[in-house]
C-alpha cells in the first residue's frame, strides 16, 4: 500500500480483499482471522484500529506487547522471536504465540502462564528456507511429541514465513506445503488446527492456500514513517 490513507479505510480494503479471496477459493471470511501487526505502530492508531472493528492484534517485541495488551482490548498476539530475557512479558500478556520453537524460552513462557493459570495457545513455526528461526518440516511432529503436554501452553496449529521474492503467488507453495504438514500431523493431534500464512504482500494467496490467520501490519497502517493519526 503506497501513500497514506486512515485506518478505517485501509481495513475495509483488506477485508473486502480477503472476502474476495475466501470467494474464489470457496471459503468463509468467518474462518479466517485478521491478525493486525503493530510493531511500531502508536498506541492511539491502534486504539482507532480497534474501534474500526479490529479484535486480533500482533506484536513482534514482547516489550511493545507488555505496554499495548493493557491499554486495548482485544486477543493480543506474539508472533516475533521468543527469548529468555523477555519470556515473561509473553507470559503475562500473550494470548496467542505463532512462534513456538525448541529451546529454554518456550519453556520460561510456560512456567510464567503457568503462574498465572493459563494455557497459552502457541503454533509452532515451520521453517522451510533453512534459514529463519523454527522448526525445518521433518522435524515438527518431534517437536510436538515433546511439547504437547507441557504445562502452561498449548499447541494449537503452525506458522511459517516464506521468503518475500516480490512476488505474491512464489509463497503459495510454501503455504500449501504448510497446510499439508498440517493435515498429516491432524492425524495424531487433532487440535492442530490453526495455520498463520501471509502478510501483506500475500495474504490473498494465503487464503486460496488455507490460510486461518494472517499477519497484516502494512497494508493495515502503510509504511510506518507514514501512519496516519
Amino acid at each position: 500500500m503506497t501513500g497514506v490513507v486512515s485506518v478505517e479505510d485501509a481495513l475495509a480494503a483488506v477485508r473486502s480483499r480477503i472476502h474476495e479471496a475466501c470467494r474464489r477459493s470457496g471459503r468463509t471470511p468467518g474462518d479466517v482471522t485478521l491478525v493486525a501487526i503493530t510493531k511500531t505502530v502508536p498506541l492511539g492508531i491502534v486504539r482507532r484500529a480497534w474501534e474500526a472493528g479490529v479484535e486480533h492484534f500482533g506484536e513482534n517485541y514482547a516489550a511493545e506487547l507488555a505496554d499495548k495488551a493493557p491499554q486495548v482490548p482485544g486477543t493480543w498476539h506474539f508472533v516475533g522471536k521468543l527469548q529468555t530475557g523477555t519470556a515473561r512479558h509473553v507470559g503475562d500478556h500473550a494470548d496467542v504465540i505463532h512462534s513456538a520453537a525448541p529451546g529454554p524460552a518456550l519453556q520460561r513462557v510456560a512456567r510464567r502462564a503457568t503462574t498465572r493459570g493459563k494455557a497459552i495457545p502457541c503454533l509452532v513455526q515451520v521453517d522451510f528456507t533453512g534459514k529463519r528461526q523454527g522448526v525445518v518440516a521433518d522435524e515438527a511432529r518431534g517437536f510436538i511429541e515433546e511439547t504437547i503436554g507441557l504445562a502452561g501452553i498449548r499447541i494449537v496449529g503452525l506458522m511459517t514465513l516464506p521468503p518475500w521474492t516480490g512476488d505474491p503467488d512464489a509463497t503459495r507453495p510454501y503455504f500449501r506445503r504448510l497446510r499439508e504438514l498440517r493435515d498429516s500431523l491432524q492425524e495424531a493431534w487433532p487440535e492442530v488446527r490453526e495455520l498463520s500464512m501471509g502478510m501483506s504482500g500475500d495474504y490473498e494467496v494465503a487464503v486460496e492456500e488455507g490460510a486461518t490467520m494472517l499477519r497484516v501490519g502494512t497494508a493495515l497502517f502503510g509504511e510506518r514513517p507514514a501512519l496516519l493519526g
